[in-house]
């Protein structure tokens, strides 16, 4: 009896062919396994490694010694390279909300005070790994021409709360919402943009410090929700407190 050969899984769109991947690369099931899921964790934490003492241009092979292992090992928990560094991405991701989510109570603050809280979350773990992401920041164009968007998935959770912030305050002043994706995905390009103009500017002519960033960066952010406030008339005091200005918009006296 003749067997049909089971079909090859397909690639990740945009995701580069390598020549050292199996012919028929493992595809992880929607719900990996516990083994697996650590298998992962481990790659990826050797990828930082890596990234972290060699630079933001790592081989697949020194990210497979630096784990322990080979290559083809790798390639059975990530599909292709791609994979993996969508997984890298993901790592960065999730370390800035876990460093922003505490104490995120943006209601109980000041408009300036929120957005100061999530930029000074979001620079502690880029400082801890500048070349983890100079190495996203990098992979932005495939070589096929491709978007991967990796970096914008770090500036992700800053950006949801940029826009929350936005549409608590429009919901207040019973304001129609339209526009705030525009405006989260505007503050997401300037995230990424000045965050690798920060870390690429360091021992040129005018490198700053973290505190200095953090100043710039979150006054560009508010200047963003500013003009996209006035657009629908409302103007808020980015020093007051928010829940005395949403009292305020709902005609409290």
């Amino acid at each position: 009896m003749t067997t049909t050969p089971s079909p090859e899984p397909a690639r990740a769109p945009g995701a580069e062919a390598d020549p050292d991947a199996p012919a028929v690369p493992h595809s992880p099931a929607p719900h990996l396994d516990d083994r697996l899921r650590r298998g992962r964790e481990e790659f990826v934490d050797a990828a930082y490694r890596v990234i972290d003492a060699e630079g933001p241009n790592p081989s697949m092979d020194a990210i497979a010694r630096e784990a322990g292992t080979t290559k083809p090992r790798l390639y059975r928990h990530f599909t292709d390279k791609a994979d993996l560094f969508r997984a890298v991405a993901q790592r960065l991701a999730d370390d800035v909300y876990t460093v922003i989510r505490p104490d995120f109570d943006f209601f109980m603050r000041t408009p300036e005070q929120a957005l100061r809280h999530a930029v000074t979350g979001f620079a502690e773990v880029i400082t801890r790994h500048p070349n983890v992401f100079r190495f996203l920041a990098q992979s932005r164009m495939r070589p096929d021409g491709q978007s991967m968007a990796l970096p914008m998935d770090v500036g992700r959770d800053l950006t949801d709360r940029i826009g929350k912030l936005a549409s608590a305050i429009l919901s207040a002043a019973d304001a129609d919402d339209t526009g705030v994706d525009f405006t989260s995905r505007a503050a997401v390009g300037a995230i990424v943009a000045v965050t690798d103009l920060w870390i690429s500017s360091d021992g040129g002519p005018e490198p700053i410090g973290a505190d200095e960033f953090v100043d710039r960066l979150t006054t560009l952010l508010w200047g963003l929700i500013d003009a996209f406030l006035r657009t629908k008339a409302l103007e808020l005091d980015p020093h007051e407190p928010l829940f005395v200005a949403l009292a305020r918009l709902h005609g409290a006296p």
